[in-house]
């Protein structure tokens, strides 16, 4: 069996801060999102796996290397236009042969390993296995119609979802799904829908099976989504202590303080993870918050929130919440007069102020 992961899209509704990094690249509790799914893959025994890629830039190519780290064996497949999820699979036929095949969206994140759903895929003999997933908001996803425990259909986004179930991103296919994305037609937004490729072997007598996701799935196509996967992944973390604190500092929960992380005089409640060479000072750092490395943190409360690479965040008053700070970012009080706010906020940023 192979694996095909999507690593492209634009993460248009994560900007700003896909406007400089790859979306599957975005960390959570300090990892890049798109090692999760590389981990699952590996760790499921797969080991011939498909990246498919934007056609421009190389970062994730750059990121993952050849695979060997995972024990994989990473085959890039550039998709020249974001023309839908069926058109991914289309484009890999090449690549995929006549072998089954999961099928991962590497911007989700999901408790568990893909192993339970393989062992269903074999047993069950059907041509396509689905896994689903009950949401509050059914009508962002592919959604299935079911009767006596079968899906009978499947609509892409719909008005009126006829189940409270989105299909998510982990699928697993035979060799009959090409016949299905290379007879549909793109949708009225001009793509090749996965969930119309399902509707066809519906349609056409081919078999569909699906397991329910359990645990928790999360697509982190929205920041509160990443959020949320920030602190669920967080909820599993165990301390490990490489940096050090002094004895000012109170340290409680599951910390983890990378090589070269420093706590001085300060607070820190996990589960929280701080990145290499990141200095926290007379500070405060509640649950579920992820600073990656050589961040300065001082005089400042963060919670809740992931802080990336090379921030700075000093002297601020009010405690931060909720919050992304990309690469680089700064929030520091001033210290000219007059006494002003501030801004350079690049395309499509958000501030909340009180």
């Amino acid at each position: 069996m192979k694996a095909l992961i999507t690593a492209g899209g634009k993460g248009t509704r994560l900007r700003p801060l896909t406007h400089t990094q790859n979306k599957h690249l975005l960390p959570i509790a300090n990892k890049p999102i798109l090692y999760y799914a590389l981990e699952k893959v590996a760790a499921a025994g797969i080991t011939d796996v498909g990246i498919v890629t934007n056609r421009e830039g190389t970062e994730v190519k750059e990121a993952l290397g050849d695979g060997s780290k995972w024990g994989l064996k990473i085959t890039y497949i550039p998709q020249q236009d974001p023309l839908g999820l069926a058109h991914v699979v289309k484009i890999s036929q090449d690549f995929i042969g006549d072998e089954p095949f999961v099928f991962y969206l590497g911007d989700n994140m999901v408790v568990g390993g893909l192993e339970k759903f393989i062992r269903v895929f074999e047993a069950s003999k059907t041509n396509c296995h689905l896994t689903l997933a009950r949401v509050k908001d059914p009508e962002r996803f592919g959604v299935p119609e079911l009767k006596n425990n079968r899906i009978v259909a499947i609509e892409e986004k719909p008005s009126s979802p006829k189940s409270e179930f989105a299909v998510s991103g982990i699928y697993i296919y035979d060799k009959t799904i090409f016949e299905a994305v290379n007879h549909i037609k793109p949708s009225d937004r001009g793509e090749l829908e996965i969930s119309d490729a399902h509707q066809y072997l519906l349609d056409h007598n081919y078999q569909i099976s699906y397991s329910e996701i359990t645990g928790w799935w999360k697509d982190t196509g929205k920041p509160e989504d990443i959020l949320e996967a920030n602190r669920l992944i967080l909820e599993h973390t165990k301390s490990s202590i490489a940096g050090t604190f002094d004895r000012e500092s109170s340290v409680t929960g599951e910390v983890v303080l990378e090589e070269g992380a420093k706590i001085i005089n300060s607070v820190v409640r996990g589960p929280v993870v701080v990145g290499r060479n990141t200095i926290i000072e007379n500070s405060f750092l509640g649950p579920f918050t992820s600073i990656g490395e050589e961040c300065l943190i001082k005089k400042s409360e963060v919670e809740f929130s992931i802080i990336l690479n090379r921030c700075e965040i000093n002297d601020v008053r009010v405690r931060i919440e909720n919050s992304l700070l990309g690469h680089g970012a700064r929030v520091v009080k001033a210290t000219v007069r007059p006494k002003t706010h501030r801004f350079m906020v690049g395309d499509q940023s958000l501030i909340e102020m009180r």
